[in-house]
């Protein structure tokens, strides 16, 4: 814009601003004229100036669809446009936002990790069972920190370590390489033995997981997997000795420790089809442990009433003189939409030696949708987290994404000359994620048993009561 443009649109604003037979006295005919010729010049670079931020917008538009970064909208927040695009230091690291910072440079990057989880219950048994699990309990259940990130070359890393129950555990600790369609991975980690067991304790649909899970002794273990993913079919296997908290110098001795020699072979092949928006998972696993020296001492199946909040076993099926351990599962899940749906049955046979062997079952069945009309995501054979279409705090009346659960839950650990009990658990939950890696959940269970460990007076067979809730924040 020249000097003359800026003066004449100045005088028309102060005659405009003036009583108006100033102005007219001020202002001839042939200059209001100018003027609004002016006027009209201007309103045309306006339109051009909005064309062309217009055409940079639709090529940044195309440019996300194939991989680069959109530029934020003006109606973003500052967080929101931080979020959206990585920022470049002056040392050419880029910086993004995940959860946490994400640290990037060629082909190497680091993400931060961490969560927490607060649980709360209350457990409602009959008068007659005299326990201190009854009534209110609460606990920090997780306590999580560490980090991942990629070394360049296709090797990677993931490295976390947990406080829970008063004492800290390696958690997922293990190095990676992948090349194409295969993973290997080596370190402490999941042995791929069942689809409820692989899916995050931040993601599933309600608090705890499938009662055999835990009954039946799924957890982390040192060893080398590989893993092979192509189209719908996803092929898992290793080989694993123990959790890394068996294996430390202060359980040497009889117990064990780093001189254990138990080692196992698992494996897992899921397939997932898709059809149109129907997302269908299929999976088999098998499973096969040798204890050698942990042979020495007794093993022991139990399981805790849907709280871990309380230290009481309703199920137990006491000590087992036992050489290894056979089990295999089936899985059957899927998703539409808001809707999905998850079953497993999973049996555990225990080897002993001069006995005849006994067969543990556990299964559970659970159907879901998002009431806020959210998908649940699936990723590699397993089922992810809700993220809110409408968070709140998004400026225009967001109010998160709600979940609700209904599942089946069944352990049978009587079997042979084994009396372990057996529970049918009935599972409402309800669950609220207000924005992104936070969540909240409120769980009702009814549970049945026969032949409980824990007595009700005289009787063993009686139904407890459970509601629980948790605070999380996961990222």
């Amino acid at each position: 814009m020249n000097g003359k443009i800026s003066l004449r649109i100045g005088t028309a604003l102060a005659l405009a601003a003036a009583p108006w037979p100033a102005a007219a006295q001020a202002i001839s005919t042939s200059e209001a004229a100018e003027l609004r010729a002016q006027i009209a010049a201007l309103k045309a670079q306006v339109q051009q100036l909005e064309s062309r931020l217009d055409g940079v917008a639709a090529t940044a538009a195309q440019g996300q669809g194939q991989g680069q970064a959109a530029p934020a909208s003006a109606s973003q927040s500052p967080a929101q446009m931080a979020q959206a695009a990585p920022s470049q230091s002056d040392s050419g690291t880029a910086i993004s936002w995940k959860g946490s910072p994400v640290f990037s440079k060629g082909g190497a990057s680091f993400k931060a990790k961490g969560r927490i989880q607060y649980d709360a219950g209350l457990l409602k048994a009959p008068g007659s069972v005299d326990d201190r699990a009854k009534g209110y309990s609460n606990e920090l259940r997780r306590l999580r920190l560490g980090g991942e990130g990629q070394l360049g070359g296709g090797f990677g890393y993931k490295l976390e370590v947990e406080l829970s129950d008063n004492k800290i555990d390696a958690v997922d600790t293990y190095i990676s390489y992948e090349r194409g369609k295969w993973l290997v991975t080596l370190g402490n980690q999941n042995q791929f033995q069942s689809l409820d067991e692989l899916i995050g304790d931040t993601s599933g649909s309600v608090m705890e997981r499938a009662a055999f899970t835990d009954a039946f002794g799924f957890e982390r273990r040192l060893g080398l997997a590989v893993q092979y993913k192509s189209g719908i079919v996803l092929a898992q296997a290793g080989i694993f000795s123990d959790s890394i908290d068996s294996l430390v110098n202060a359980n040497d001795g009889p117990n064990g420790g780093d001189e254990n020699n138990s080692y196992g072979f698992d494996g897992r092949i899921v397939l997932a089809p898709k059809f149109g928006k129907t997302q269908l998972h299929f999976g088999v696993s098998g499973h096969w442990r040798d204890l050698q020296r942990l042979s020495e001492n007794p093993v022991k199946y139990r399981q805790r009433p849907f709280l871990h909040t309380v230290n009481s076993y309703f199920l137990n099926s006491g000590d087992i003189a036992a050489t290894g351990e056979n089990h295999y599962g089936l899985e059957l899940a899927g998703s539409r939409g808001p809707l999905w749906w998850a079953g497993e049955g999973h049996w555990l046979r225990v080897r002993r030696p001069g006995l005849a062997d006994p067969t543990f079952f556990g299964g559970y069945g659970e159907v879901g949708y998002v009431l806020t009309g959210e998908t649940r995501g699936y990723k590699n054979g397993i089922f992810g987290g809700v993220k809110p279409a409408n968070p709140v705090g998004n400026g225009s009346g967001g109010l998160g994404a709600w979940q609700v659960a209904l599942r089946y839950d069944h352990l049978d650990m009587n079997d042979r000359d084994i009396v372990g009990g057996t529970q049918k658990a009935y599972i409402a939950a309800l669950v609220w994620t207000p924005i992104e890696y936070l969540r909240f959940n409120i769980n009702y269970a009814h549970i049945d048993y026969t032949d409980a460990a824990i007595l009700a007076g005289s009787r063993s067979n009686y139904g407890v009561n459970i509601l629980g809730w948790r605070a999380e924040l996961d990222f």
